[in-house]
């Protein structure tokens, strides 16, 4: 009965969501306090609803009830209870199922820490929610049930894709999900507002803890993906362009935009327009994404779906939500006139060069991702778009942005002169270059990445230091004086600081990575050695082995320098049985300065065993500064302004728009 239970759960939720659309807005519209009200109700009681679904569909996973069709299509009895529990999300109905819930759950905080809200603003904030609710519902009731019911129940299942079998996935979806559907609260917001007629600089410090924590989600899920894809897929990449990579990747730099925009609305009450129509394009990209995961229309490792009906209902959901938003906006946009100006040279101006180079490169990215597709569509052919496109398109932008980043971040607002800005700056520019010059002559010529990427991560980094050391009061102030205004400033300036110097760590990492690591593929008889960047590998051996729901060959390979021991790595060459697939597991030893990376390829009609190996300099450093990253945007989230939020002025009420 838990099955049905879970699917008149949903029911019950599509209905509430139905009424929170539109009783909310009339109340909105009147002045009627008690309708306005009803959207904190509905909107706690939706995300009780669809939780108890989704507790349903778990409980269905854990004790293998073989009787649901998705439990039988994607679990076996013999899975470790982890990937029971993860295959509830790890296939296309109960990924919908967690995609609806936590859409549901960011409706429920707004009721919970919404409070300082204006009501007519939170009322037609949720019910664009429960808007979007009712699109997501109805497309799983009607076309991914996820309680759907075998009339014959067969004895086991067909056990969940081998690859979703690790920690690294069993965690990456919901990381993602918070943050694509996180971008659904700023576009509720940004729709609220338009409909009212009205964005000011409360509106603006309303939506950015919303921005922020999808960016922080999203963040943190892609750093995951990213690390999952580089040790179990074992082809020794971390990032390879592939679209469902792009789908996260998209609303990510749009959200970026999104949180450096809404900064200009809260403090110079300018931007306003633009800020709104991130808001909408940062969620409208996260609906791209789920369309290209869901529709079957592209290929990926990591696809969910390829049934073209469903592919056509998120393109109906797609049309209307982009369509019906970016009417609105048409309508709406003459009303959000800046009331300020600010000079060519200028914080405001930073802001915007930085938002123009994100917008543009996420542009550039979904060209790229939509390419195949369109050209299909027009000319009948089949091309793809790889890595080599997005490297020659998006890197110069990224190293744009890197480059003007800590100039832009020293900015003072309204008016500046960039001289005076720069001060400060010379010795940490010249410092950089110098360190670009170095990495030159120490790697004897070569591909200029490395210099370049050292260089500009040295620039990022020296930059913050360089802010932080003017907000103490300059190189020359009193030990004293300097600890007390550091020790002062807002934890949004020190998570500033902290998610810029990991955007630093991170190009480092990325080019000392791509430019100095070295490779080698040969086949192995048991006890042969080869050389490869001053360690010995060796095979030591493979054995044949059992895991609860496969059979693998373990390699031991030990790794020697100088005639000493370094590292004894064992990778794996899995086979499911169930479903009749193999997996690699790689053998890695992580290190702060590089990784020795071994990969296990298939055994030879002559008995050797193919082998792949890596020495990959600074590999780590790619998810440390994206992490860096993430918890400088938590110390921001965390600051008393946006845990607090802006208290109502009084007397006021929200003007409905005539």
């Amino acid at each position: 009965m838990t099955a049905e239970f879970g699917h008149f759960a949903l029911v019950l939720a599509l209905m509430v969501a139905t009424l929170q659309m539109v009783i909310p807005l009339i109340g909105a519209a009147r002045g009627w306090r008690g309708w306005m009200a009803f959207a904190d109700s509905a909107a706690q009681v939706q995300f009780v609803l669809i939780a108890g679904a989704f507790a349903m569909l778990m409980y269905a996973f854990i004790t293998s009830d073989f009787s649901l069709e998705v439990v039988t299509a994607n679990s076996h009895s013999a899975k470790p209870m982890l990937y029971k529990v993860s295959g509830t999300w790890g296939n296309h109905e109960g990924s919908l199922l967690l995609w609806v819930m936590i859409l549901a759950l960011f409706g429920a905080m707004v009721a919970w820490f919404g409070g300082a809200l204006p009501d007519a603003l939170r009322a037609r904030t949720l019910a664009v929610q429960a808007a979007i609710g009712v699109a997501f519902l109805t497309f799983l009731l009607f076309t991914s049930n996820p309680f759907a019911r075998l009339d014959v129940i067969p004895a086991d299942g067909r056990d969940l894709n081998p690859l979703l079998q690790d920690p690294g996935l069993a965690f990456h979806p919901p990381f993602l999900y918070l943050g694509y559907v996180g971008l659904s609260m700023t576009f509720s917001f940004a729709i609220a507002a338009l409909i009212e007629g009205r964005v000011d600089a409360a509106w603006a410090r309303w939506v950015r803890p919303w921005a922020l924590m999808a960016w922080i989600m999203l963040t943190i899920g892609i750093a995951l993906g990213s690390w999952w894809a580089y040790y179990e897929l074992g082809w020794g990449g971390w990032w390879f362009w592939d679209p469902v990579e792009n789908a996260s990747f998209m609303p990510w730099l749009l959200s970026a935009a999104l949180l450096h925009s809404a900064i200009v609305v809260e403090k110079r009450d300018t931007l306003k327009s633009w800020t709104i129509l991130l808001a909408i394009l940062a969620f409208s990209f996260s609906l791209i994404g789920t369309f290209i995961v869901r529709s079957g229309v592209l290929t990926s490792v990591h696809a969910f779906a390829t049934d073209p009906t469903r592919g056509l209902f998120v393109l109906g959901i797609l049309f209307v939500a982009i369509g019906g938003s970016l009417t609105l906006y048409a309508l709406r946009a003459e009303r959000m006139r800046a009331t300020t100006a600010f000079a060519l040279v200028s914080r405001e101006s930073g802001l915007v060069l930085n938002n123009v180079l994100l917008a543009v490169s996420c542009a550039v990215v979904f060209i790229g991702t939509m390419w195949p597709l369109i050209a299909e569509a027009v000319t009948g052919e089949k091309v793809s778009v790889g890595p080599p496109f997005f490297n020659i398109t998006f890197t110069p932008f990224m190293i744009a942005l890197a480059m003007v980043l800590p100039v832009g971040a020293m900015l003072p607002w309204k008016r500046a002169k960039l001289g005076r800005t720069m001060k400060p700056l010379w010795g940490m520019l010249a410092a950089s270059v110098a360190l670009g010059a170095l990495v030159w002559t120490l790697q004897t010529g070569g591909r200029m990445l490395a210099p370049v990427g050292a260089a500009l991560a040295t620039w990022v980094i020296l930059g913050v230091v360089a802010d932080l050391a003017q907000k103490a009061g300059g190189w020359r102030a009193r030990p004293a004086t300097a600890r007390a205004r550091l020790a002062g400033l807002p934890r949004s300036e020190w998570g500033k600081a902290v998610a810029h110097a990991g955007l630093g760590v991170l190009i480092f990492g990325i080019a000392g990575l791509t430019a100095w690591e070295q490779q080698d593929i040969r086949t192995l008889a048991v006890g042969d050695s080869f050389d490869l960047g001053g360690y010995t590998f060796t095979l030591d051996g493979v054995e044949a082995g059992r895991g609860p729901n496969y059979s693998t060959n373990m390699a031991t390979v030990t790794v020697r320098r100088n005639g000493g021991v370094v590292a004894v790595l064992n990778p794996e060459k899995r086979f499911y049985p169930v479903q009749r697939m193999p997996t690699t597991e790689a053998g890695i030893q992580s290190r702060p300065l590089r990784d020795l990376y071994v990969s296990l390829g298939d055994q030879q009609p002559d008995g050797t065993w193919a082998m792949w190996s890596w020495i990959k300099p600074f590999a780590n450093w790619i998810w440390f500064g994206a992490f860096m990253m993430a918890a400088g945007g938590g110390l921001s989230l965390s600051d008393r302004r946006y845990r607090v939020g802006a208290a109502r002025a009084r007397g006021t009420q929200a003007v409905p728009a005539q």
